[in-house]
């Protein structure tokens, strides 16, 4: 797969990264030459993957003194990474951007964020932490009506500029919804979320573990609106799931963040969060300068065949380049930090009888959630801010990027000077058919894939008379290559993303194993956050990390694990839940 190119700004940009790393780690250097060799943290460390779960892990290793050493099959940054079209750069300019899916940091994040405040970027005193905006809004995108727009109020946030056509629609879309969404089912709805709100934690570990959201808020039963809006709608946008399949537990502890979030409460930051630039140039390369100056090594192209065991003891990994010559490598400590399911393919019959939550891993399901960016000639008028096409057969979400990257001239920076813009778009639902060839997404060429995801934009988006996209302005496509042989009977994704169906919570590992040289790292290992994110994915390894300073006998103080937020005043109403629970009652708002 293509990664994003080195060019001479982004060189100069990491060279005045590395400069400031070295700045801020002057004290971090001094405390380190004044460790006794008793005292300083020993031993090498094989990081097996490159993700956002390994570079985590690496820079809180080398930040405490450990040799580290990355292993990455394909690019650095993982799925988190952005990439160049091949072949689109001209006249000097960069390739147009593309991505696996487009970045999404909500203030409910805090781990993730606060590695991002450490990595050094030239004019930020908080490092690519400054890097994030935030939209003002978001919409629900209706086919045959009009969107549903909803602001994203933050002390900060400069509305959007509206006209009195604009304030019309944003009208009817209201009137529409509350015609589609009875009240009384708006109440029970509510109650459904109080219900949550209040319940214990043995409640929503046992029983809204083992409830699907679709059954939990009886969408069956409900009106249209009430399915596409607060079942599917929610469930697409805060975990990128099935509402049919997706465990209660799941869904609403994200409800329950984002709600709190957007009262101010618990944040890092605002609802939504993206990056002002491509992700490589705003976060990852950066990221792997300022790694680089702490000394972590890099070895990409490698793949993980095997994780050797023997004697109680990891003692190796198996991994080929990419000519398929294989090599052993070894280290004192081993962090596992690859995709689930790329990481169960490597754990041998003897390391999973060594710890059987190993075993239970293959448990943990995977779907295709894919990205596919369409660049434009001319800027559309969207939004400003992530829009989500309920009603799309595809179940697709997007956001235009141009207007989030100020620092950026699309045409000037990027590809032949044609393109003005990028729509990104992330596919969630490849299995039901589209709307141009009765096929599913699998089963479609990539040509057909992106004229169908087109055609099903412009008919959540052309629909009431406004002309938002146009075929004329479309400049090019480009699909992520991850996804191959769709078209043919044996489609495959090489990035697959975790769900959460009822039960998944308890197939989830934790960091540490009963190997003690052996440790995992990734967003489906059991963190706090019980979702497949980059946060989950970056306090995994932090736990992994903390897991190995354990084993290792370090004196160096464990990483911080910021859990996400829980409302005070309701843990006296969850003492009494769990009471009734443990009394087989059920929780005293529930009204069935």
């Amino acid at each position: 797969m293509a990664g994003s190119g080195t060019s001479r700004r982004t060189f100069m940009a990491g060279t005045a990264a590395a400069g400031g790393a070295a700045a801020l780690g002057t004290a971090r250097t001094a405390t380190a030459a004044g460790r006794t060799a008793a005292t300083r943290a020993p031993g090498s460390v094989a990081v097996l993957g490159g993700g956002v779960a390994g570079l985590t892990a690496a820079h809180e290793l080398a930040e405490r003194g450990f040799r580290v050493t990355v292993y990455e099959r394909r690019a650095l940054g993982g799925k988190a990474r952005s990439m160049g079209v091949p072949g689109s750069a001209r006249g000097g300019r960069r390739e147009l951007p593309a991505e696996h899916g487009f970045r999404f940091i909500p203030g409910i994040y805090h781990n993730l964020p606060d590695t991002m405040r450490r990595i050094p970027f030239p004019g930020n005193p908080h490092g690519v932490w400054d890097n994030l905006v935030a939209p003002s809004e978001m919409s629900f995108a209706r086919t045959g009506r009009e969107d549903l727009r909803l602001p994203l109020p933050w002390p900060g946030h400069r509305p959007p500029d509206l006209s009195l056509d604009d304030v019309r629609r944003a009208l009817t879309a209201v009137m529409e919804t509350a015609r589609g969404i009875p009240p009384h089912q708006t109440a029970y709805f509510v109650n459904r979320v109080l219900v949550f709100l209040t319940s214990c934690d043995e409640r929503r570990n046992e029983v809204w573990e083992a409830t699907p959201w679709w059954d939990y808020i009886r969408a069956g039963r409900m009106s249209h609106d009430y399915q596409r809006i607060l079942a599917v709608g929610v469930t697409r946008n805060i975990v990128a799931t099935k509402a049919e399949e997706a465990s209660t537990r799941t869904v609403a502890s994200l409800l329950e963040a984002f709600l709190f979030n957007g009262l101010g409460r618990g944040a890092d930051g605002p609802l939504d969060r993206i990056l002002n630039a491509p992700t490589n140039e705003a976060w990852i390369d950066p990221w792997i300068t300022h790694l680089t100056s702490l000394g972590v090594e890099f070895e990409v192209g490698r793949t993980v065949r095997e994780v050797l065991y023997d004697g109680g003891r990891v003692t190796g990994a198996r991994i080929t380049d990419r000519t398929g010559r294989a090599r052993t490598v070894t280290a004192d400590h081993y962090v596992c930090a690859m995709p689930v399911e790329h990481a169960r393919r490597t754990w041998g019959a003897a390391l999973r009888a060594a710890d059987p939550q190993l075993a239970r891993c293959d448990e943990l399901e995977t779907d295709w959630m894919t990205g596919i960016q369409f660049y434009l000639t001319e800027s559309a008028p969207l939004l400003d801010g992530h829009l989500n096409c309920v009603d799309s057969p595809w179940a697709l979400t997007a956001i235009q990027q141009a207007g989030h990257w100020p620092g950026r001239d699309f045409s000037r920076d990027y590809g032949d000077g044609a393109a003005v813009d990028c729509i990104s778009v992330d596919i969630s639902e490849w299995d039901r058919p589209g709307v141009l060839y009765g096929r599913t997404a699998k089963q479609c060429t990539r040509t057909e894939v992106a004229r169908d995801v087109w055609a099903q934009l412009k008919a959540a988006l052309n629909d009431t008379g406004k002309a938002v996209l146009r075929d004329s302005a479309l400049h090019s496509w480009f699909l992520d290559p991850g996804v191959d042989g769709i078209g043919t009977p044996h489609p495959v994704n090489e990035d697959e993303l975790l769900i959460h169906p009822v039960g998944t919570f308890h197939n989830r590992p934790t960091a540490a194993t009963r190997i003690p040289n052996f440790f995992l790292a990734g967003d489906y290992v059991s963190v706090d956050i019980d979702l497949a994110t980059m946060e989950g994915a970056n306090a995994s390894a932090r736990a992994a990390v903390n897991a190995l300073l354990d084993r290792a006998g370090s004196d160096e103080s464990h990483c911080t694990i910021t859990p996400l937020y829980r409302a005070p005043e309701l843990e006296l109403l969850k003492r009494h839940d769990r009471t009734r629970y443990r009394w087989g009652l059920p929780n005293a708002l529930d009204l069935g």
